[in-house]
């Protein structure tokens, strides 16, 4: 069921879900870029789920990336695609799927499973497509995980949208309907996912009211009326919340395959389209994180006396009191900071900048984004050193989308780690 070049940017899909009876707990696995400097946690997911169907057979975590057998995993991703898709996926939902994620507080997280058009997004800086990514993307992630969307016969996502949806008019109105809806899966999610249910949706009027909605949240006047700073600017219907680089390797495919498509075939490629989650961020259960960073290869007074030559190279100084705090944790305990003075308006732009710059004089150095202070914690415990970042409010991140372009690269994650999107719901992309 994808969709014609004249429905909204967001909308139904043919959905592939496993065989009836297929236990969530081992079939859904966590999104691929978590827990990268953790590879026990792979190791334990792979144990669980060994000689049992499941989506961390036709995914790669990026912990893998670039490793010695790195080509003998594709090659296994690629046979288990093709047996999963031959006699695995045999339910199909020709609409969405609204979810329900339990989250580890007891909040409920809703969503709806579908699919975007990638025509009407775009990474490229300046751009203002309906669809647009929260942070910068970095151009050179997108080569190794075009080396998995290429020639693969199913995506799964891990990709979640957001909608300025104040009025609640697009997925809650569907929560409401779920008693008369098809239950397709209720369970546990592995290694302490918390609790996942999902229902089909595919009766017309609900489908229409989606739709609807969608058209409605891009509307130009309701958009200006939002944001008078950005009036006379295309509107804006989404923002990439999570995933923002694996929807950029869809985009990027779509560009290569359009090419050898004729404008016909371009309209209904399976290509063109990418199955996301879309959430509504002035829910309650959707918490906007800071991310972290460890710097690994050197020591924490290395990096305080590093952290004063930029400041002052940059004519701020480093100072606990200032507006833009953080906190450098270490083996030896935690050291409160600040930058008195903006490179930034956000201290995780300020603190980015710095890290860049460490990097470039110092080559034996490196970085990681960590979701969760204990995560950080743990690393600084053995050897590295962490920046932990302040709160971020969910006003600044369409605001900083809307107004600024894009937030600085890795700004905020939904969540903790644990409670990304799993992957679960599958697409063809081969027909």
């Amino acid at each position: 069921m994808d969709r014609p070049h004249f429905a909204p940017c967001f909308g139904p899909a043919r959905i592939l879900l496993p065989a009836e009876g297929t236990p969530l707990e081992t079939w859904a696995c966590i999104a691929v870029d978590q827990f990268t400097s953790q590879p026990e946690y792979w190791r334990r997911a792979e144990e669980l789920t060994a000689g049992k169907p499941s989506t961390l057979h036709i995914v790669l975590p990026e912990a893998y990336l670039g490793s010695p057998d790195e080509d003998a995993r594709l090659a296994s991703i690629r046979a288990a695609m093709a047996g999963y898709r031959s006699d695995l996926l045999t339910r199909t939902v020709n609409g969405f799927v609204y979810v329900e994620r339990t989250q580890q507080d007891g909040s409920i997280r809703q969503g709806l499973v579908g699919a975007v058009d990638l025509e009407a997004y775009s990474f490229d800086p300046g751009a203002r497509p309906a669809i647009r990514p929260s942070e910068n993307t970095v151009v050179e992630r997108i080569p190794p995980r075009l080396k998995v969307r290429r020639g693969a016969q199913l995506e799964t996502p891990h990709v979640m949208l957001l909608a300025d949806d104040a009025a609640c008019t697009l997925i809650e109105p569907v929560g409401a309907a779920k008693a008369r809806l098809p239950l397709l899966y209720d369970g546990e999610l592995m290694l302490g996912g918390g609790h996942l249910r999902g229902w089909a949706v595919e009766d017309p009027a609900l489908v229409a009211g989606i739709e609807a909605a969608v058209t409605a949240l891009g509307d130009a006047d309701a958009f200006a009326a939002r944001w008078p700073g950005a009036a006379g600017q295309p509107p804006m219907t989404l923002a990439v919340g999570d995933g923002n680089h694996s929807l950029a390797t869809a985009k990027a495919y779509w560009e290569e395959r359009k090419a050898v498509l004729t404008p016909q075939q371009r309209q209904t490629d399976p290509a063109r389209y990418c199955l996301v989650e879309v959430c509504n961020v002035h829910s309650p259960a959707i918490r906007i994180e800071p991310i972290h960073r460890v710097l690994f290869g050197a020591g924490a007074e290395q990096v305080r006396a590093a952290l004063e030559t930029w400041a002052a190279a940059n004519t701020i100084c480093i100072s606990p009191g200032s507006a833009q705090r953080f906190t450098l944790v270490s083996a030896a305990g935690d050291t409160p900071l600040g930058f008195a003075g903006e490179v930034e308006p956000l201290t995780v732009g300020t603190a980015e900048r710095f890290v860049q710059d460490f990097l470039r004089h110092c080559p034996g150095a490196s970085v990681d984004y960590i979701h969760g202070e204990a995560a950080v914690r743990r690393l600084a415990a053995q050897g590295a050193v962490g920046l932990l970042m302040p709160p971020l409010q969910k006003a600044d991140l369409f605001r900083g989308v809307v107004l600024g372009g894009v937030l600085p690269r890795k700004t905020f994650s939904m969540g903790h780690a644990e409670e990304k999107r799993y992957y679960n719901e599958c697409r063809s992309l081969t027909d």
